[in-house]
């Protein structure tokens, strides 16, 4: 699709109700590739790559914002360019939790599902604050711009941080492949960058407006699918899912990482086709 002059590509697969996943940072879709093969008879998967992910273009950051709100904006040109509007079921996971939740609360009435996948909807609860990790990268700029635009640091450690159970040589070129240079590797850095901590941050209203609204979607079926080790989205972040939609189906995986749909793709598959047919 033409967005604005960029090249924003997708997966479009198979027909019926709409099931759209949401990546995140540093995944794009090819990281939901198992789920849309098995869904996709009965159901029409689509899945975007983020401006500066996958498939998409990558321009640099005085031509795209990378904030938020312009993911947001994007998923919403799609689906209405799509004219996707109705029953619409929501699977997110990492970054694609909060782009999810901020086009499901400017249109509640469109979905009729979600599937949450090792991600958040509000801010860290309680005390909780970055990972030391995560915080050189957003803070450090000597050293996350060599780090991530040079060296690939993120998405590279990631395949090892992320999986529980580690990941074959095809598919660790798959989830790093369309970063493959200084300049494709813009969003893996501004993703981080753009994580607000405190209220002068650029996406800090946004993430605030989410955080007091989620609620408006407790009458929506809700499927968590969780990764119990992961280095970010712990047990806590999985707890306050359950505090705020108590009704929600669970299923924890003792022996998968963040990237739970790597590491329990066998148990969640058969979960989220079941979850499509109630």
């Amino acid at each position: 699709m033409d967005l604005d002059g960029l090249k924003y590509h997708y997966l479009d697969e198979g027909a019926g109700d709409p099931v759209v996943m949401i990546h995140g940072n540093p995944t794009w879709s090819f990281y939901f590739r198992n789920l849309v093969k098995a869904v996709s008879s009965q159901f029409r998967a689509i899945v975007p790559d983020h401006i500066g992910c996958g498939l998409s273009d990558k321009p640099d950051a005085q031509t795209y914002n990378y904030r938020l709100k312009s993911r947001a904006d994007d998923l919403e040109h799609l689906l209405n360019h799509l004219d996707l509007k109705e029953n619409i079921t929501l699977i997110v996971h990492d970054w694609g939790g909060m782009i999810g939740m901020v086009y499901a609360l400017r249109y509640p009435e469109r979905i009729k599902r979600l599937v949450i996948m090792n991600t958040a909807g509000f801010f860290p609860p309680g005390d909780k604050g970055l990972p030391l990790r995560l915080w050189l990268v957003r803070n450090i700029l000597p050293f996350a711009v060599p780090a991530v635009l040079g060296f690939n640091l993120f998405s590279r450690a990631a395949l090892y941080m992320a999986s529980r159970k580690g990941l074959s040589k095809d598919v660790r070129a798959g989830l790093t492949g369309p970063y493959n240079s200084w300049k494709n590797r813009i969003a893996t850095l501004k993703f981080v960058q753009d994580i607000p901590v405190s209220k002068k941050d650029p996406s800090y209203s946004l993430v605030k407006n989410v955080d007091e609204n989620l609620h408006k979607l407790s009458g929506i079926p809700m499927l968590i699918c969780w990764g119990r080790h992961d280095f970010v989205f712990d047990s806590v972040f999985l707890a306050e899912w359950q505090r705020r939609f108590p009704h929600a189906t669970v299923h924890e995986f003792s022996d998968a990482g963040h990237y739970v749909l790597e590491d329990a793709a066998d148990e969640i598959i058969p979960l989220v086709r079941d979850f499509l047919k109630t």
